[in-house]
């Protein structure tokens, strides 16, 4: 989903930010929106795009923000996320814990 408007520098950045969303657990074509949105907010945020909403340029960077207001919803978290967070703390037994257990093993660790 690379454009054409985007440096060599931006382009670096998208492959960066989706490899790292895959290797999280998101699906390829979510992974591609995602570093999109993220390398167009960036430009924007850098006089680099024609256009720019309000947010793209007035809010925390989108790196600074680092998910502050993703999962919010009543749900939390995916299991899949959650699953991929207790393996990389190495927490015991996570394969047989549900989803309420690993929620609440993360709290604790």
């Amino acid at each position: 989903m690379p454009q054409r408007a985007w440096s060599q520098k931006r382009e670096r950045q998208y492959k960066h930010i989706k490899q790292s969303l895959i290797e999280e657990g998101h699906s390829e074509s979510e992974a591609e929106e995602i570093a999109a949105r993220t390398v167009n907010k960036e430009r924007a945020r850098h006089g680099e795009a024609k256009e720019a909403s309000r947010t793209s340029t007035k809010d925390i960077s989108s790196g600074r923000r680092g998910g502050l207001r993703s999962h919010g919803g009543p749900k939390g978290r995916t299991y899949k996320q959650l699953y991929a967070e207790a393996q990389s703390k190495g927490i015991k037994g996570r394969s047989k814990m549900t989803k309420a257990e690993l929620e609440e093993k993360l709290k604790r660790s």
